[in-house]
C-alpha cells in the first residue's frame, strides 16, 4: 500500500511546487519575492522552517526572508553572515547535487561562525535517515543555475514535516525550486534595476515593462520641454517628437514642430552656439522663436542617443525656460553698468566704452616703426617729435561763448622698455582714432567728449531737497539723451557731472553740439508744482589712441573747469 501511493504523493507535491513557482513570477517586487521564496519551500516543499539568505553588493548574505516560524523570523530577519563563513559551509559537508547538507555529527564546527541560525528542539533520532535538529540543509541560488555562476543567495531549510531527511526525490525538488527561485530572483533584481534607469514605471501591475513604453510616458508627459532630432546627415537637427511641454513653450503644435529643425528656430546670433553644442552634445543657453515672432531663452541639454549597429543617430533635447532668469540676470548687469537713478550708462560702463575705442599704440607710429626693418626704435630719439598725443579742448559755457583754450600737451613717444619690438600686426583691422587739434579746420572727425557739469545744481538741492534734485538730474538726463544722435552715449559720472560721447564730429560739430546740449538744459524744470532752472558748463576733449580712457576724461573736465571759472566773475546763477 505504501509503495502504490508513493506516486500520489509524488503528483501532489508536483503540484504544489509548480503552484510555489507560479507565485515566484507573480511577485511584484524584491522583497516580494524573496519572501514567496521562502513560503514556496514550507507550502510546496514540506518544511516547517525556511530563510533566504541574499547576497548584499559588499559580499556578505543578509536574512532577507523567514517562512515558518514568527519566532525564527524576528531572530533571524536582517542578521548578517560573513561570506567566508558562507563559503566555508557550502565546502562542507554531503554534496546532493547542487545541494549541501551537513550532518549533526559534522556541524558541531559551525557553532561558532556569524551566520545566523536558528534550530529546532526535539529528541535525538532513533533512525539512520531521521533528521536531527541539529542537520543542516542548504541550497545555494546561482545566475547561471549552477555553481558557475555568480552566487545570489542561498536557501536554508529545516525540519522536514515528515521527521526524515529529504530522498532523491525530495532533493530534486527542493534543487529544482532553488533554481527557479534563482530566475526570480534575478529577474527581480532586473526590474529594480530598470526602475531606477528609466523615468517611470507602473509600480502597480506588471513588474517589468517595457522601455520603450516607459520612454513614451516620460517624454510625453515630461513637464519641461523634450524633443528628439535627427543626428548627422543632411537632416541633421531635424525634429522627429516634440512634446507637449515645447510645444506649449513655443507656441506651435506638434505637426508644425515636425516641419522645423532647431537651426530654423534659433536665434540668428546663436546658431554658433547651437552648432557647437549639437556636435559635441551637452548644454547651452541661447533663444528660441515662439509662433508670433518672439524669442525666449531657454537651456538645451543634449543626450545622444547612440545605435548599436549605425553609431549615433539622434539627439535627445531636454529644453527648460529660462527667461526669469536671464531677465534677472541682464537686471542685474544692466544695473552693475547704469546708473540707478537716471538709467544712463554709469563711470564704469562710460570708461569700458570709452576704452574699447582706443588701443595703446598712437597714431602715426607707423612712421617709426618704418625706420628700423624690425620696427624697433634703436637710436631715434630724434624722432619723437613726429608725433604728437595731444589732450585738446574747448570750453563752452554761459552763452556758449567758445573759451580760450590751453596750449596743447605734446607727450614724447618713448622707446618700448626693454628694447621691445612694435607687433606690426596687432591693430592691422583697427582704425586708430585720432585726437583733433584745436585748429583742425580741414573737416578731420574724431571722437569728441563733451564733459558736461550743471550750474546751480548745489542751491536746488540744498534749498529743495534731494527729492527736487533727483527729478532735476533725471530731467536733465533725458534732455541729453533726447539731444543726441542714436549712435552717441550720454553717462552720468555721478553727482551732477554727464559725459556724452560722438563720434564722427568734426572741431566745430562738436561745439555745435555743446551749444545745443546747453540750450536744451536751460529751460525750467518743474517739480511738484515748482519751476526751478540749471544752467550747465561743457569742456570739450577728443579722444585718441594712445590716450588712456582717464587721459581723455581729465582733458575734457579740465576745459569743463577752464570754462567754469571764467564765467564765476559774471556771478551767473540758475534755479
Amino acid at each position: 500500500m505504501e509503495s502504490e501511493s508513493e506516486p500520489y504523493v509524488r503528483l501532489a507535491t508536483l503540484r504544489q511546487v509548480h503552484q510555489a513557482v507560479a507565485d515566484l513570477n507573480t511577485a511584484r517586487s524584491l522583497a516580494d519575492t524573496l519572501q514567496t521564496v521562502a513560503d514556496g519551500v514550507v507550502s510546496g516543499l514540506g518544511y516547517e522552517l525556511a530563510a533566504v539568505n541574499l547576497v548584499r553588493p559588499d559580499g556578505d548574505l543578509v536574512v532577507a526572508a523567514v517562512a515558518g516560524s514568527a519566532s525564527a523570523e524576528a531572530f533571524l530577519a536582517g542578521r548578517v553572515g560573513s561570506r567566508v563563513s558562507w563559503e566555508r559551509r557550502l565546502a562542507m559537508g554531503d554534496r546532493w547535487g547542487e545541494l549541501r547538507f551537513i550532518p549533526y555529527t559534522e556541524g558541531w564546527v559551525l557553532d561558532d561562525d556569524d551566520v545566523p541560525q536558528w534550530h529546532t528542539t526535539g529528541p535525538a533520532p532513533r533512525f539512520p535517515d531521521e533528521w536531527h535538529p541539529m542537520d543542516r540543509l542548504f541550497a545555494p541560488m546561482y545566475t547561471a543555475g549552477t555553481a558557475g555562476g555568480e552566487l545570489l543567495g542561498v536557501i536554508s531549510v529545516d525540519k522536514p514535516r515528515n521527521g526524515r531527511r529529504p530522498g532523491a526525490w525530495g532533493r530534486e525538488a527542493l534543487q529544482m525550486y532553488a533554481f527557479q527561485a534563482a530566475v526570480a530572483i534575478s529577474n527581480a533584481h532586473l526590474r529594480a534595476n530598470m526602475q531606477r534607469a528609466l523615468v517611470r514605471l507602473e509600480r502597480e501591475g506588471q513588474a517589468l515593462r517595457a522601455s520603450e513604453e516607459s520612454f513614451r510616458q516620460a517624454f510625453e508627459f515630461a513637464p519641461s520641454g523634450m524633443a528628439i532630432a535627427e543626428m548627422g546627415g543632411d537632416q541633421h537637427g531635424r525634429l522627429h517628437r516634440a512634446n507637449d511641454a515645447l510645444c506649449r513653450l513655443l507656441g506651435r503644435s506638434a505637426s508644425q514642430m515636425r516641419r522645423y529643425s532647431f537651426s530654423d528656430l534659433v536665434h540668428p546670433e546663436d546658431i554658433g552656439t547651437l552648432l557647437r553644442t549639437s556636435a559635441e552634445g551637452g548644454r547651452a543657453e541661447l533663444r528660441l522663436q515662439r509662433r508670433d515672432g518672439s524669442y525666449v531663452w531657454v537651456s538645451l541639454r543634449n543626450s545622444v542617443v547612440a545605435d548599436a549597429a549605425d553609431g549615433p543617430r539622434y539627439l535627445l533635447t531636454h529644453v527648460e525656460d529660462i527667461e526669469d532668469r536671464k531677465r534677472h540676470e541682464l537686471q542685474l548687469a544692466h544695473r552693475a553698468s547704469h546708473d540707478s537713478l537716471t538709467g544712463l550708462p554709469n563711470s564704469a560702463e562710460l570708461r569700458a566704452r570709452l576704452s574699447s575705442r582706443l588701443c595703446s599704440r598712437p597714431p602715426g607710429s607707423e612712421a617709426l616703426s618704418a625706420l628700423s626693418p624690425f620696427g624697433r626704435l634703436d637710436g631715434f630719439a630724434e624722432v619723437t617729435s613726429l608725433v604728437s598725443t595731444a589732450g585738446y579742448g574747448h570750453g563752452f559755457g554761459g552763452e556758449g561763448v567758445p573759451g580760450s583754450a590751453p596750449e596743447p600737451v605734446a607727450e614724447e613717444f618713448r622707446e618700448p622698455s626693454g628694447g621691445d619690438y612694435w607687433d606690426e600686426g596687432a591693430y592691422d583691422h583697427h582704425e586708430h582714432t585720432i585726437a583733433l587739434d584745436e585748429a583742425s579746420d580741414d573737416g578731420a572727425k574724431g571722437l569728441a567728449v563733451l564733459f558736461c557739469d550743471l550750474d546751480g545744481f548745489k542751491s536746488i538741492n540744498d534749498r529743495f531737497g534731494h527729492h527736487t534734485g533727483d527729478a532735476v538730474l533725471i530731467e536733465v538726463a533725458r534732455r541729453l539723451t533726447s539731444g543726441v544722435r542714436d549712435g552717441d552715449t550720454v553717462a552720468r559720472l555721478g553727482g551732477d557731472e554727464f559725459v556724452v560721447l560722438a563720434d564722427g564730429l568734426g572741431r566745430a560739430d562738436a561745439e555745435d553740439l555743446a551749444v545745443r546740449l546747453r540750450n536744451a538744459i536751460i529751460p525750467p524744470i518743474r517739480v511738484d508744482g515748482r519751476a526751478v532752472r540749471v544752467g550747465a558748463s561743457f569742456g570739450i576733449g577728443w579722444a585718441g589712441c594712445g590716450m588712456s580712457a582717464d587721459e581723455v576724461l581729465r582733458s575734457a573736465d579740465q576745459r569743463m573747469y577752464v570754462e567754469k571759472r571764467s564765467r564765476a566773475k559774471a556771478g551767473r546763477r540758475a534755479g
